[in-house]
């Protein structure tokens, strides 16, 4: 008999994000695993009347909202949504993806329902509202958010969540290890072509001839900490007239940036493409000789690991990162990339310098960081932990308690 997974989901394609990709990977290897697979994304996908959309070929219910939806409307809506989706495609399981809005319908109608639930947790909800700044650790509201994430956890029939510092803290809240299944992120490394030279014309259009050019690639959140890489790029521009530095992407804290680079006194020596389409962000890294990720040292980054380090070596590009946990879990220092003191605009200084110096090195340790995602970090390899965790949802769900909407 077919496997069928109901799949609960924030958001998904056509937009592009790290959740995204990581989801649809997810899907992709499923249906290799000859499950089936129903999409359902809840009113964070946006407003829209339209309940069915089919993207790269694969159908995405939705759920239907309004600008005006709070966010208990919102789950209510999601909760509707579920039993008519659940009604008409008779699923197996249901799992559930962050944040924890997914998370309590899903609790809700699986409950009413009778199917085993899966919590897949990205991210812990507290943390992600610290980090966009709508509350602060240690508030009521920090603490509310935390209560309602340990709930759903607890109330899961099975957890599981994307790297070891999320293990951690999931099982801080007493939930027992059998229940915790870490699923990494990982990557396609038939995706990214390795060791591809820059293209002349993209590199003239964007003034990089003759360049020494570090950079990155991704969103302009805060806990990105670029500005240390403007920092370093100042104090290095003294050394290196050459110098010149490629942000590629948006995001929050882009004007912020723009004028810390006016201050600096670099207008022309960094470089903001805005945002690319994905099918061409690989042209920009080619144009990249070192990638800098210099994450802030704060409790997000300190657990999450990121999808980007992963990318940068399947392609074989050199990179920087700052020793945050979430990179600590990913990086082999000095093997498959380079480890700096978070938060340390000098040290991040000191680590580009000595990556730009040691160029014959490069092809063995790029030669590495392939070999690694190759062999370590393949989605297929990750998605296969699912069969354990869906075979044991299937054996407890006639065993939980009902949770009361």
């Amino acid at each position: 008999m077919t496997l069928r997974i109901l799949h609960v989901l924030d958001h998904s394609l056509p937009l592009h994000s790290g959740y995204t990709f990581r989801t649809i990977s997810i899907l992709r290897e499923q249906h290799k695993l000859g499950w089936e697979t129903v999409q359902l994304t809840t009113p964070k996908q946006g407003v829209s009347d339209a309940v069915q959309e089919t993207v790269d070929g694969l159908k995405f219910h939705r759920t239907p909202s309004a600008t005006s939806d709070g966010l208990l409307a919102q789950m209510r809506l999601t909760a509707r949504r579920l039993r008519e989706v659940i009604a008409a495609t008779q699923p197996d399981l249901i799992h559930a993806h962050s944040p924890v809005l997914n998370a309590l319908p899903s609790l809700w109608v699986g409950r009413q329902q009778r199917l085993p639930v899966v919590y897949e947790m990205r991210a812990s909800w507290e943390d992600a509202a610290v980090d966009h700044g709508t509350t602060t650790e240690g508030s009521a509201r920090y603490k509310l958010s935390r209560a309602l994430e340990s709930f759903a956890l607890w109330r899961a029939d099975q957890v599981t969540t994307i790297c070891e510092g999320l293990r951690g803290d999931i099982a801080q809240r007493g939930i027992a290890s059998d229940r915790i299944t870490v699923i990494p992120n990982a990557v396609d490394a038939n995706a990214f072509q390795f060791g591809v030279q820059a293209d002349p014309a993209l590199r003239r259009s964007l003034g990089l001839d003759g360049a020494t050019v570090i950079g990155f690639a991704g969103s302009f959140y805060g806990y990105e900490g670029l500005e240390l890489l403007i920092e370093a790029a100042r104090r290095m521009a003294v050394r290196r007239p050459e110098l010149r530095v490629l942000l590629v992407g948006g995001g929050p804290q882009e004007e912020r940036l723009k004028q810390l680079v006016v201050e600096a006194g670099l207008q022309g020596r960094v470089i903001f493409t805005g945002r690319v389409p994905h099918d061409q962000v690989q042209r920009y890294y080619e144009l990249i000789d070192v990638l800098a990720y210099p994450r802030l040292p704060i409790r997000l980054t300190e657990l999450v690991t990121p999808l980007k380090p992963l990318e940068a070596m399947a392609q074989g590009r050199m990179f920087v990162a700052s020793d945050v946990g979430g990179h600590r879990e990913l990086i082999r220092h000095g093997e498959t990339g380079f480890l700096f003191r978070a938060g340390d605009a000098a040290a991040l200084e000191e680590s580009l310098e000595s990556v730009l110096a040691q160029r014959a090195s490069w092809p063995a340790i790029q030669a590495q960081a392939r070999r690694f995602v190759e062999v370590e970090r393949t989605w297929t390899a990750s998605v296969a932990r699912y069969q354990g965790v869906y075979a044991r949802a299937l054996g407890r769900a006639t065993t939980n308690h009902t949770v009361k909407a």
